[in-house]
């Protein structure tokens, strides 16, 4: 029995993959991802003599913006963009360092190392803007309506598919005269609708229960959010085609919800990672859309600001949902190839019994 055992779990790659390659992968994400202290804050100089202020601050300040012609409303406007951590102002009575709030463990940093030059003999006044307090709900709440789109699209979405299979339904598909791609379509949009709905509802009681402010435009949110739900949902149905039984699909897209909560800058800050394993962060979806929840929510970024991730979204929208169509079709259509738009063949007319 003891042989045997072995013999079937050395034949079922998934369950080894859980068994040798998750521990690897926990121990290298947190050694290497498991820190909230941000070693350097973006820093812009606003306005004339900020330049001799910052030379009182400590390395810890990097400054990439320096526009001593400025004023304090484009300072903030640096801050919303989210071009700047920190933005040394000055041209009134006293220096401010006006702090983005929403980037929650960077803020906490600045702030404490703002305190610190000021006890050696700074005087600059420190004000965060988007997250006075310093609340982490205020931080997680839009990350987490990321990450409960995720665990529909790429969870649930691939069980409900993987069930079809296993219960005989799914290749009943192949004998209709219907587009892979109108297939995988008619699948995901009852998720897409439910997943929506449920982003309704936990944004709604975010603000509500926890004060999170939502002071951007809804229809920015509502692009990222529907670009993001195509990415996760695309996700699932590739997942259902690499799996063939439900337990298989739960062992798939655990791997791929895991990186998403931990290497997404959901908990861990992408600043604070080694380089190694941040740009991992980079390839999942699940981090642009937290960096455009917390710009439209906490900073009312506007799209301008946030192109880049509204584009990436879109980019890995088409290649996973072409990739997730032409494995799906190679599933339904009995043989296999042809176009990915082609119809897919019907059984043959059955010969007749030849006359007695």
């Amino acid at each position: 029995m003891i042989l045997k055992e072995f013999r079937e779990l050395f034949r079922d790659r998934r369950t080894l993959a859980m068994l040798v390659a998750l521990p690897l992968l926990l121990l290298v994400i947190f050694g290497y991802a498991a820190n909230f202290y941000v070693s350097s804050a973006k820093t812009a100089l606003v306005g004339p003599g900020s330049v001799r202020v910052a030379d009182q601050l400590p390395p810890y300040f990097h400054v990439t913006t320096a526009e001593p012609a400025a004023s304090e409303a484009q300072a903030r406007d640096l801050i919303r963009d989210g071009k700047a951590d920190v933005a040394i102002v000055t041209g009134g009575t006293q220096p401010v360092a006006l702090v983005d709030g929403s980037n929650l463990f960077a803020a906490q940093s600045v702030v404490g190392a703002l305190n610190r030059a000021n006890a050696s003999g700074a005087s600059i006044k420190v004000e965060v803007l988007y997250n006075p307090g310093l609340k982490t709900s205020w931080v997680m709440v839009p990350a987490i309506i990321g990450l409960i789109l995720t665990f529909i699209g790429t969870i649930i979405t691939s069980i409900g598919l993987v069930r079809e299979r296993e219960a005989g339904t799914l290749e009943q598909l192949a004998v209709m005269p219907i587009r892979p791609a109108t297939v995988i379509l008619g699948k995901i949009t009852p998720y897409f609708l439910l997943a929506a709905l449920d982003m309704i509802i936990v944004t709604v009681l975010g603000v509500a229960l926890f004060g999170v402010p939502f002071i951007g435009n809804i229809a920015t949110f509502v692009l990222g959010a529907a670009l993001f739900l195509f990415v996760v949902l695309g996700l699932g149905v590739l997942i259902s085609t690499l799996s063939q039984t439900t337990g298989q699909a739960i062992q798939t897209a655990f791997f791929f919800l895991l990186p998403q909560i931990l290497l997404s800058g959901m908990i861990f800050p992408l600043d604070a990672m080694a380089a190694g394993v941040r740009w991992i962060g980079y390839l999942l979806p699940l981090t642009y859309f937290a960096i455009i929840s917390r710009g439209v929510m906490l900073r009312g970024a506007p799209i301008a600001s946030m192109w880049w991730a509204f584009v990436v979204l879109a980019a890995m929208a088409v290649v996973i949902f072409v990739g997730a169509t032409l494995r799906f079709r190679r599933d339904l259509a009995p043989g296999g190839g042809g176009q990915v738009d082609a119809p897919l063949a019907a059984d043959p007319e059955p010969t007749p019994d030849p006359a007695p």
